[in-house]
Formats: C-alpha cells, structure tokens, sequence
C-alpha cells in the first residue's frame, strides 16, 4: 500500500438508544485501505450508565448518511486521497462482520491503535464503518485513520 494517510471525524452526534454508525470509509475501486487507528469519546453525565458498545464493522451498503471529507494527515503529500466517508446514519448500513468491539463508559472514550500484526484491511471497494449502541442517548465524537 501506499504512504497516504487520512482522517475522518465527527463530532457531536446522538447516539440514540439503537444501533447508529457514526462513521463509514469507502475504500476506491482500484484499491484497498488499512484501517489505523479508531477513536470514539462521549459526552455522558451520569455515571451509573450502561457501557456503550463500540463497533468496527464490515459493511456492505451506504445505508442512509452525509458526506464526509477525509482529510491528509500529511499536507505536504501533493496526491489526493481516493478515499471517501460518510457520518452519522439515519437508516443504518448492512453490517456483515464485526471487526472489533469494545464496551466503553459514557463519560470517557476509546483510543485503538491497530498494531502491525493485526492490520484490518478493507478490500478495494468495500466499506468499514465505526458502529455504536448505547441504553442511554448521549452525544458522541469520532474519528477514523486509515492508509491508502
């Protein structure tokens, strides 16, 4: 793969008490994507909440979202990204897999960095998307790193 590196974030969504994702990468046609790190914090205030469970997953349709713009991590990289995003699902994707799950407190986040032996790699024209599910409505931020 290539050195390009991207990120995608969102901010301030409510997560509802169904499963929403919050963000989805598409991988371009003629090429896949590694997935590099994930990020997720949520704005509770009650501290005896339920855990929210975070997901990345292999998606296979777009269900219903807005655009996002992945961003270079490196802007003096002159090549664009092929990479494309989506954030905050009002009809949710088709999920096939699920890559990672997490439960995480409503006042605090979540960091992974994927280590080099366990790349997540999203296949040329596939889709990855960062799921969560929580008991209570919060708001959440996110965000997605990825190599082209």
């Amino acid at each position: 793969m290539a050195g390009r590196r991207g990120i995608v974030t969102v901010v301030g969504v409510a997560t509802g008490t169904a499963a929403k994702t919050l963000l989805q990468l598409i991988a371009a046609a003629n090429h896949a994507i590694e997935v590099l790190e994930v990020g997720a914090g949520f704005h509770g205030t009650t501290n005896t909440n339920e855990p929210i469970t975070v997901e990345l997953v292999r998606q296979t349709t777009a269900g219903t979202m807005s655009s996002a713009t992945p961003v270079k991590a490196d802007d003096s990289v002159a090549d664009s990204l092929d990479t494309t995003a989506q954030h905050t699902a009002t009809a949710e994707p088709t999920t096939t897999d699920v890559l990672r799950a997490w439960a995480v407190h409503p006042q605090t986040g979540l960091v992974y960095q994927v280590g080099p032996e366990d790349a997540i790699v999203v296949g040329a024209g596939d889709r990855v998307g960062l799921r969560v599910t929580a008991a209570n409505d919060v708001d959440a931020d996110a965000y997605l790193v990825f190599k082209e």
